[in-house]
């Protein structure tokens, strides 16, 4: 006893589908012998899954972890070098948490060192205060560009010109 559409008269084999008949336009070209497999990649039953995370990945993220981990960019609007230096400090169990607030904190640092060298240096040539403007308008930049990834639960490297790498993840 077979399930399905009953066959229509008059067109393709007795016991085939409407949509698998040779005159449908939907399918056309699509059709396979008997006992081939279906198109596309096939899994192999014989090989275990993929274990290993791609790079810059860190498999599924909680969300408590990303909100932690946005906060270490975000918070720098806000506060500076403590957002992210809390985060670094607060949450060190999670290696995901841990790698972007080491890499906010590197980027606070490094911007708190070129406003502190720039002023310094403005003192004595009056041009050279538009070095740390330029530099923290870099430093938003990717800012924003980190903090997206974060939140996403991905991690996206800062150039090392941006995001000194004086605190190690």
């Amino acid at each position: 006893m077979a399930y399905g559409p009953p066959p229509s008269q008059g067109q393709g084999q007795p016991g085939q589908a409407p949509w698998q008949q040779p005159g449908n336009l939907w399918q056309q070209g699509t059709q396979q012998p008997p006992g081939a497999p279906p198109p596309g990649p096939q899994p192999n039953p014989g090989q275990p899954p993929r274990t290993r995370p791609l790079p810059g990945h860190y498999g599924p993220v909680a969300d408590d972890e990303r909100t932690w981990s946005l906060m270490a960019y975000v918070g720098q609007f806000l506060v500076g070098v403590i957002a992210p230096a809390v985060v670094y400090l607060g949450r060190p169990r999670s290696a995901f948490t841990r790698r972007h607030a080491a890499q906010g904190l590197n980027m606070a640092l490094a911007a708190l060192a070129v406003w502190i060298v720039g002023g310094l240096l403005s003192m004595f040539v009056d041009v050279l205060i538009w070095a740390p403007l330029a530099y923290t308008a870099v430093v938003m930049f990717f800012l924003v560009y980190a903090g997206r990834a974060a939140n996403r639960g991905e991690f996206r490297r800062v150039p090392a010109v941006v995001a000194w790498p004086l605190i190690k993840k």
